[in-house]
C-alpha cells in the first residue's frame, strides 16, 4: 500500500489554507477567490488532498525538494488537480526552474480555465524572468479582459506590458556588446564580483566568496567574502592577491570602492559592535603600501537601516551611496554625502525622482568625470529584474532621465554591476555567462559610444622635497580656471610621495600643489577640445622649501597679447598667492614679469613691468601690506627657454614671484 502522510488535523485546515494564500500572493496576485470560506479544493481524491496539504506544510518548512516529491505524487493521483499544479509551479519558481514552473501554471490553466484571473498574471511574470517577452505579454493581456480586476492590479499588468514592449523592442535592436572573460589570474569556479578599477588602470578591485572550508562547491554550505587586487602587467593582469588585514576579516565584507586618486576605501560590513543599522559603510585611508585600521563613518551617513554600495567621486569630497532609510523614493534609494573641510559628512542628500523610484536602486558608480552616473534598477524600463543604466548631470547640478543600457548588456537576468574605466572605452561587469571559470566571473568589454562618459585622464607623479629629495606628502587642488571653483582636492602619499589626480575632459584648469613650509606649486591643464584624445600626465613635482632667493612661477596668471589687464582666469591663482602671503605673513616677495623677445626691449621691459603691477595692485587691494611688496619687469633679459618656437616663446612669457625677506 502506498505511504501516505498522515492525516492533518481538522482545526488545523483553516491555517493550511491561509498558508497557500500567502504562497500564491508572494507570486504577485492573491488567489483568494479561490480559496474562500466555504469553499473546497478542486479535487474529490482524499489521497490527493493528503499530498497536497503534507506538500505544503514541506514547502512552508522551506524543504523544496520533499515538498515537489509530495505535490506530484498529489497530480498522479489527480491529473486535473488545479492546486496541486499551481503549488509546483510556486515550489519550482522558487527553486528558478522557470521553464517547469510555466508548464506547471499552464497544465493549472488547463485543467479549470479560468480558475483564476490571476494564474495569467503569475504565468506572465515568470515567462518575463526568462526572457519569453511576447508569451508574457499575450497572457497579461488575457489578465486584462477579465472584469472586477482591482485597479492597483489592473495598472500593474499595463505597466508590465508597457515592460515587455520595451523589452521586445531592445531584443529587436541590440547593442554592442562583446564581453572577455578576463581569465584566470582573478576568476575562479567560485564568485567574483567587479568592485573598482584604479583611473590610471593600474590595479583592480574584485570581491571573491570563499568557501570557510575545504568542501567542493557543491558541498559548501557556508562562504565568505573577502576583497582581492590585481595589478596590470602590459596588457594582462597579475595573479590575484588578497587584499588583507585589516579590510578583510573573520566577517564578511563587501561592495569596496577606492576613490579615484587611490587615498581613501569604502566598504560595507554587517552586522558589527560599533555599527548603526543592519550595515554600515566604514572607510580607511592609505599610506604607502599599507591601509589604516577601518572607521564607520559615523550616524551622519549610516542611518539604523541598511547602508551600503559606496563610491566615491573624483572631486575628492562626494559620497555616493544606496540606503534603504526613511525619507526615500522606494525600498533603496541612492543617496550622496559630501565630506567637509573640517572632515565631518554632511547630511545625505536624496538623488530624487530623476533616479530613484518606488522599486530599487541599487550600485552607484560614479564616473571619474564626475558627471555620469552608471547604476541598477528595477523601477525604470528594463528587460526584467535588475538593469543597468546610466544618467547625466545638468549644468543646475539636477540628473536627466537615466538610459537604459540597452540588450544583451541587460537581460531577463539581475544585471547590477557596472564599473567605466577613466577613458570611458572600457566596461566591466560581473556575469555568469555560459562558458565561464565558475559562477560570477569579470569580464570586460567596448563600451558603445552612445553609453560613454566625459573622458577623463589623469596626472600622477611623485612630490619630493628640491633639496633633500625627501618623499613629501602635499595638498592638491584642481581648480575650475572659467568659473574658479575647486574641482577635486587630493593628496600625495605620505610615505611615498605618490599622487593621482584625475582630470575629466573639456574642461581647463589650474593646479596647485602645497605642504606647509614650502612654496606652492602651479600648473594648469588645457584639456577642452580633447574629450577623444587627451593623455595621460606624468610629471614629479618638487617642492621648494621657503627661503630667500627661491621663486615660483605663477602659471595661471593670464592677460591678452599685449596687454597688462589681468584676464578673469587669473583668480584662482591671486586667490591662492593671496592665501599663501596670508599664511606666512612675515614673507616679502618681488613679484616680477617676463615677456618673449617679440618686439623692442623697451616696449618688452614697459610691458613686463605693467603686467607685475597689476598683480601687486591685487595682492595691496586685498589687504597685503605693500612694504612686503616689489614688482619689477625685466623684459626678454631673464629667459628660461628659448625664442625660436612657439612654446619656448610661451613659457618665457611670465609671472613670478620671489622671496626677498623672511
Amino acid at each position: 500500500m502506498e505511504d501516505l502522510p498522515a492525516k492533518p488535523q481538522i482545526h488545523a485546515y483553516p491555517m493550511i489554507l491561509r498558508s497557500i494564500i500567502l504562497v500564491l500572493v508572494t507570486c504577485h496576485l492573491s488567489l483568494v477567490t479561490s480559496f474562500g470560506q466555504g469553499q473546497h479544493l478542486s479535487t474529490q481524491n482524499k489521497r490527493a488532498e493528503k499530498w497536497f496539504y503534507s506538500a505544503i506544510d514541506s514547502y512552508q518548512e522551506k524543504n523544496n525538494e520533499k515538498a515537489l516529491t509530495e505535490v506530484k505524487r498529489a497530480i498522479e493521483q489527480d491529473p486535473s488537480f488545479t492546486e496541486a499544479f499551481i503549488l509546483q509551479g510556486d515550489i519550482l519558481a522558487d527553486g528558478q526552474l522557470y521553464e517547469p514552473a510555466i508548464e506547471s501554471y499552464q497544465s493549472a490553466i488547463k485543467t479549470n480555465n479560468p480558475f483564476s484571473p490571476s494564474l495569467y498574471n503569475i504565468l506572465a511574470n515568470t515567462q518575463k524572468k526568462i526572457g519569453r517577452y511576447a508569451d508574457a505579454k499575450l497572457n497579461l493581456g488575457r489578465f486584462l479582459e477579465f472584469e472586477g480586476i482591482p485597479e492597483s492590479k489592473r495598472q500593474q499588468a499595463v505597466a508590465a506590458i508597457r515592460s515587455c514592449d520595451f523589452a521586445l523592442q531592445c531584443v529587436a535592436n541590440p547593442v554592442p556588446f562583446s564581453p572577455v572573460n578576463l581569465g584566470d589570474s582573478l576568476n575562479t569556479k567560485y564568485d567574483e564580483y567587479i568592485n573598482t578599477i584604479t583611473s590610471d588602470e593600474a590595479f583592480l578591485y574584485f570581491t571573491r566568496k570563499n568557501p570557510r572550508d575545504a568542501q567542493t562547491i557543491d558541498q559548501v554550505q557556508e562562504f565568505e567574502e573577502e576583497f582581492y587586487f590585481t595589478r596590470r602587467v602590459d596588457s594582462s593582469w597579475y595573479h590575484a592577491l588578497n587584499l588583507g588585514p585589516p579590510i578583510n576579516t573573520h566577517g564578511n565584507e563587501g561592495a569596496l570602492n577606492i576613490s579615484p586618486d587611490g587615498n581613501y576605501l569604502f566598504f560595507a560590513a554587517c552586522n558589527r559592535d560599533d555599527g548603526y543599522g543592519s550595515c554600515d559603510i566604514y572607510w580607511a585611508r592609505k599610506s604607502g603600501a599599507r591601509w589604516s585600521e577601518p572607521e564607520n563613518l559615523g550616524s551622519v551617513v549610516n542611518s539604523p537601516q541598511w547602508d551600503s554600495q559606496p563610491s566615491f567621486s573624483s572631486d575628492g569630497k562626494t559620497l555616493y551611496f544606496v540606503s534603504k532609510r526613511s525619507g526615500g523614493k522606494g525600498s533603496s534609494d541612492i543617496w550622496k554625502s559630501e565630506l567637509q573641510a573640517d572632515g565631518q559628512w554632511s547630511i545625505p542628500v536624496n538623488l530624487g525622482d530623476s533616479v530613484n523610484t518606488r522599486a530599487e536602486e541599487m550600485a552607484p558608480f560614479i564616473h571619474p568625470d564626475d558627471q555620469t552616473l552608471y547604476f541598477s534598477s528595477k523601477g525604470h524600463p528594463g528587460m526584467g529584474g535588475f538593469d543597468l543604466f546610466l544618467t547625466r548631470r545638468n549644468p543646475d547640478g539636477d540628473w536627466k532621465t537615466p538610459v537604459n543600457l540597452g540588450y544583451p548588456i541587460n537581460t531577463h537576468a539581475d544585471e547590477i554591476t557596472l564599473v567605466v574605466n577613466a577613458k570611458g572605452t572600457l566596461a566591466y561587469i560581473s556575469s555568469d555567462i555560459p562558458g565561464g571559470k565558475g559562477r560570477q566571473d569579470i569580464y570586460q568589454f567596448p563600451l558603445y559610444t552612445e553609453a560613454r562618459p566625459l573622458l577623463a585622464t589623469y596626472f600622477k607623479g611623485i612630490v619630493y622635497d628640491a633639496d633633500t629629495k625627501k618623499k613629501l606628502k602635499a595638498r592638491f587642488e584642481l581648480i575650475d580656471l572659467a568659473t574658479s571653483k575647486t574641482s577635486a582636492r587630493s593628496s600625495s602619499d605620505e610615505e611615498s610621495g605618490e599622487f593621482l589626480l584625475v582630470l575629466p575632459s573639456e574642461k581647463n584648469y589650474a593646479l596647485n600643489v602645497s605642504r606647509d613650509g614650502y612654496l606652492f606649486y602651479s600648473d594648469n591643464f588645457f584639456l577642452t577640445g580633447t574629450n577623444s584624445s587627451a593623455k595621460p600626465f606624468v610629471k614629479n613635482i618638487p617642492l621648494k622649501p621657503i627661503k630667500i632667493g627661491e621663486a615660483v612661477i605663477l602659471k595661471n596668471i593670464f592677460f591678452d597679447t599685449d596687454k597688462y589687464i589681468l584676464k578673469d582666469q587669473s583668480l584662482a591663482e591671486l586667490q591662492k598667492l593671496l592665501g599663501f602671503l596670508q599664511k606666512n605673513p612675515r614673507l616679502k616677495i618681488e613679484i616680477s614679469g617676463h615677456t618673449d623677445n617679440v618686439g623692442s626691449a623697451e616696449h618688452n621691459l614697459e610691458l613686463s613691468g605693467n603686467r607685475a603691477k597689476a598683480v601687486y595692485q591685487y595682492l595691496i587691494e586685498h589687504d597685503i601690506d605693500r612694504t612686503r611688496l616689489t614688482s619689477a619687469g625685466f623684459g626678454f633679459t631673464q629667459p628660461v627657454d628659448v625664442n625660436t618656437t612657439e612654446q619656448g616663446r610661451a613659457n618665457n612669457r611670465r609671472t613670478e614671484f620671489k622671496v626677498i625677506g623672511n
